[in-house]
C-alpha cells in the first residue's frame, strides 16, 4: 500500500493501482476516451492526463501507477488547458455533424466535449473521406474515427481476428482493414465487438430500418417479426426504461404499435433447433466412427464464419442445423404461410437480433429454402429496434402487455437460455437425455455448463443412462474459441459436444446490443434469461406443444401424399393448401427430412419406440432441409 493525495483527498491504495483507478476511489474521476480496462490501456487520447507535483510533464492516468507520497491534481489550470487542446485537436479531424450521427446522444466524444466546455476550435479542419462497401453489415465511417485503437485491440486480444490495423503516417494516420484488404476480403466474423467498443460512430451496423418502414407502409405486404431471446433483456436499456417495465409482453405490445401484423418468438425456432441438434448428437455419438469429433453447435453465424475461414478442416464437425433465425424464416414462409392461406412471396420476414452477423447470414444464397425468396428478408439489431421506437414517439408505459402470436409464439425455458453462454448446451442435453432414456432429467441437472464467465470457459462430464459419459465444453469469444480448437487439433483436449458463441457472454453480449460505454451488462442480461427459464412452466424443448403440432402436421402431410413413380424416395413436401400451392411446391425444397422426419416417427407414432432402431434409420440422412444448414 502507498499513501497518496488526490485533489486534497488523502488515501492509501495498492501500489499497482493506476492513477485513473485511484482517482475514481477518491471521488474525482478522470475523463478518458481510448481507455478500456484490460483491452486498451495505451494512453492514446491523452484526455486522462493529470498533474503530479514534482513532475515537469503531465502524466496519462490510465497507464501510470501511483507511488508513495504522490500529490495529484486532476483538474488544475494546466490540466484543463491541455485537455481542451487535445480535445480540439481530435475534433479538428472529426466529422462533427452530430444531429445526423447514429451515436448522437450516446457518444463518448460528444459527452466529453460538452463536459469540457469546448465551444470553438482554432485548429484547421481535416476530415478523412468516407469510402466503404455499404452492403456490408459492418460500416466504418473514417470521418468519425478518433484513432483510439479500441477496435484494433478488441479484435486482436478478444476475437483474435486482426481485422483492423493502423494505416498511414504522421497527421494522416488512421485505422483501416489490415493488409490493405476490403472488409469482404478479410476474415471478419461480423461479430460487431469493434462496434460496441467504439466510443463514436466510426463503426456501426448497416441501418435497415427504412426497409422495414417501407414494408410496414405497403398494404399488400404481410409483415412478420421474430425477436431473439437476448433482445428482450436489453431492448429498453438505451431507452432508459425501468426494469419493471421492459417486460417481454411490453416489447410485443410495442412491436404491434409500430405496425407489425404478426409478432413471433425466435424461441420457438430455438426449441426446434434443440430437437434437431439433440437428435443429431445422439446419431453421431452412437456412430462415432462415421463422424468427426467433437460436434459443434451451429446457431451462431459469427462462430460459423470464423470456423470456416480459420479452421476449414473442422467444418464437418458443425451441426447441420440452421440457426434459429433461419429456421424460423423458413418455417414462416412455408408452414405458417400455408396455415393462414398466404402467399409467402408477400410475407416480409423481419428479425430483431443482438447480432450483426445475422444480417450477413440472411443474405446468403443458400438461405432461400422456403419459396425461393430469402427466408429472412431484413435483420435489425437491438439498437435499430430502439431507434424505431424513438422515432414513433411511443409512450411505452402506456402500451398494454401483449402475448406473442400463435402458432409460432410458444416456447420453453430451454429456448430462452439460447441467448447466454451455456444455454444451448444445457437445453440440448435436456432433450438428448429424454430421447435416449424416455424420461426427463431434472431441468437443473446440467447447471455445470451455466454461468460461464467470459474467458473462463467450462467443461463437464455427464452420465446419460444408455449412452454413457458425455464430455462437453462451453466457450465464448473467438479468441477463446481459437485456443480451444487448437487444443482439440493437437489432441490436448477431447470432447463430445462443444458450444461456441462468437461474442463474450453469448448473444447477450452481441455486437448489435445497446452500447453503454465502459459498462458490461452481459452477466446481468444472462442472469435474466436463466431466471426466465426457471420461471417457465415448460422447460424442455420436446414438450413445446406447438413444436409437437408442427411435426404432426408435417407427418400427416407426408402420409397423405402419394409416392412418386420414381424408385427414389421423395421427401415430404408442402401440401396444396392455398391457390398458389402447386406453384409453391414446384419451388420448395423438402421440409423436415433427415433427423426431423425420423424423429417425428420415433416420438409421435410409437408408444414404445426403439431408440437404436431410430438411430440406425437416421444415420442414413443425406438431404439438406429447411432446418438443416447449408454451406456458409
Amino acid at each position: 500500500m502507498v499513501n497518496i493525495t488526490i485533489d486534497g483527498v488523502k488515501l492509501s491504495v495498492p501500489s499497482s493501482l493506476t492513477i485513473l483507478k485511484a482517482a475514481e476511489i477518491a471521488g474525482h474521476p478522470v475523463p478518458s476516451l481510448c481507455y478500456w480496462e484490460g483491452i486498451n490501456e495505451i494512453g492514446a487520447c491523452r484526455m486522462c492526463i493529470v498533474e503530479v507535483e514534482g513532475y515537469d510533464h503531465l502524466l496519462p492516468a490510465c497507464i501510470d501507477t501511483v507511488a508513495e507520497g504522490m500529490v495529484i491534481h486532476t483538474n488544475s489550470p494546466r490540466v484543463r488547458q491541455a485537455r481542451r487542446t487535445n480535445l480540439q485537436l481530435i475534433l479538428s479531424q472529426h466529422n462533427c455533424d452530430c444531429p445526423t450521427c447514429m451515436r448522437n446522444g450516446n457518444c463518448q466524444l460528444q459527452r466529453i466535449a460538452f463536459e469540457q466546455g469546448v465551444l470553438s476550435n482554432p485548429f484547421p479542419k481535416y476530415i478523412e473521406p468516407f469510402d466503404w462497401d455499404l452492403t456490408s453489415p459492418l460500416i466504418r465511417d473514417a470521418s468519425k474515427c478518433i484513432k483510439c485503437m479500441r477496435c484494433i485491440q478488441v479484435c486482436d486480444k478478444i476475437q483474435s481476428l486482426n481485422i483492423w490495423d493502423v494505416a498511414g503516417t504522421g497527421s494522416r494516420v488512421t485505422v483501416d482493414v489490415s493488409y490493405n484488404r476490403t472488409i469482404r476480403e478479410a476474415d471478419c466474423a461480423f461479430c460487431g465487438q469493434c462496434v460496441t467498443h467504439c466510443p463514436t460512430a466510426a463503426l456501426h451496423e448497416r441501418d435497415d430500418t427504412e426497409k422495414v418502414l417501407d414494408a410496414l407502409a405497403d398494404p399488400d405486404t404481410i409483415t412478420v417479426v421474430q425477436v431473439a431471446p437476448a433482445v428482450r433483456v436489453a431492448w429498453a436499456e438505451e431507452l432508459g426504461i425501468d426494469s419493471d417495465i421492459f417486460s417481454t409482453p411490453k416489447m410485443v405490445g410495442v412491436l404491434k404499435q409500430i405496425g407489425f401484423d404478426y409478432v413471433f418468438d425466435t424461441n420457438f425456432a430455438a426449441d426446434l433447433t434443440i430437437m434437431e441438434e439433440a437428435s443429431e448428437f445422439i446419431e453421431r455419438f452412437t456412430h462415432r466412427d462415421q463422424y468427426k469429433w467433437p460436434m459443434f453447435t451451429s446457431c451462431c453465424p459469427g462462430w460459423v464464419r470464423f470456423l470456416k475461414s480459420n479452421f476449414p478442416e473442422m467444418t464437418d464437425n458443425l451441426s447441420t442445423a440452421k440457426s434459429p433465425q433461419q429456421m424460423f424464416g423458413a418455417i414462416c414462409k412455408s408452414y405458417f404461410a400455408q396455415s393462414i392461406g398466404a402467399d409467402p412471396h408477400k410475407i416480409c420476414m423481419v428479425s430483431i437480433m443482438p447480432c450483426l452477423a445475422k444480417k450477413e447470414e440472411c443474405a446468403l444464397e443458400p438461405m432461400r429454402d422456403a419459396c425461393g425468396d430469402p427466408d429472412v428478408d431484413i435483420v435489425l439489431t437491438t439498437r435499430e429496434f430502439t431507434r424505431m421506437v424513438r422515432a414513433d414517439h411511443i409512450l411505452i408505459d402506456e402500451i398494454p402487455n401483449t402475448d406473442f402470436d400463435h402458432p409460432l409464439g410458444t416456447s420453453t425455458g430451454a429456448a430462452a437460455i439460447f441467448g447466454t453462454t451455456g444455454g444451448v448446451m444445457d437445453a440440448a442435453l435436456r432433450t438428448a437425455y429424454h430421447m435416449i432414456t424416455g424420461f426427463n432429467p431434472d431441468a437443473d441437472d446440467f447447471e455445470e455448463v451455466r454461468d460461464v464467465q467470459f474467458g473462463e470457459g467450462r467443461e463437464a462430464t455427464f452420465e446419460i443412462p444408455g449412452a454413457g459419459s458425455v464430455k462437453v465444453a462451453v466457450i465464448s469469444g473467438l479468441g477463446n474459441a481459437r485456443k480451444l480448437l487448437n487444443a482439440i487439433k493437437s489432441g490436448k483436449a477431447r470432447y463430445d459436444f462443444v458450444e461456441v458463441m462468437a461474442c463474450p457472454g453469448g448473444c447477450v453480449g452481441g455486437g448489435g446490443q445497446p452500447i453503454l460505454d465502459g459498462i458490461d451488462l452481459n452477466v446481468y442480461r444472462g442472469a435474466a434469461l436463466w431466471k426466465i427459464d426457471r420461471d417457465m412452466d415448460i422447460r424442455f424443448s420436446h414438450e413445446n406443444p406447438d413444436i409437437l403440432d408442427l411435426y404432426r402436421t408435417l407427418s400427416r402431410q407426408t402420409n397423405e401424399r402419394e409416392s412418386p413413380p420414381s424408385p427414389a424416395h421423395r421427401p415430404p413436401r408442402l401440401a396444396d393448401a392455398t391457390p398458389h400451392g402447386r406453384r409453391l411446391n414446384e419451388k420448395c425444397e423438402p421440409i423436415f427430412t433427415g433427423f426431423a422426419f425420423f424423429e417425428l416417427s420415433f416420438k409421435f407414432h410409437r408408444n414404445i419406440a426403439n431408440a437404436v432402431g431410430f438411430l440406425l434409420i437416421a444415420r442414413h440422412r443425406k438431404s439438406q432441409t429447411l432446418i438443416n444448414r447449408r454451406c456458409i
